[in-house]
């Protein structure tokens, strides 16, 4: 009998928010990660979104926060930055590995050109 891995849910939009995160590295903050998705998705994608994905993140622990440095650029106002934690990167990892088994299953002649 196979044992179950615990579960771990993630919306499509927060897998991309996550895999921003993760691609940002020490540079992950709100603007940039609003950035990131829309070169890399090329759709409009709302600040207010991103921000709401990330608190999301944060409350079910995938995600923390901290406060950088004050800026003058920002006014005074100090950025908040997100790195990826071990609950994130474990959905992110159940999500692309089901993602993998679901193509696995399908002829390559079947699958969209990916280029």
């Amino acid at each position: 009998m196979r044992t179950r891995e615990p579960e771990y849910h993630l919306g499509g939009f927060e897998e991309l928010v996550l895999l921003a995160i993760i691609r940002l590295q020490k540079d992950a903050y709100g603007v940039k990660i609003r950035q990131l998705l829309e070169e890399e998705v090329r759709r409009t994608v709302s600040l207010g979104s991103v921000y709401t994905t990330l608190d999301r993140l944060e409350h079910k622990g995938y995600v923390s926060s901290f406060l950088g440095e004050a800026t003058a650029e920002r006014g005074g106002k100090a950025k908040r930055f997100f790195e990826v934690e071990g609950g994130g990167a474990e959905a992110l990892s159940q999500v692309m590995n089901a993602r993998n088994r679901l193509i696995t299953g399908i002829e390559s002649d079947l699958l969209p050109s990916f280029t």
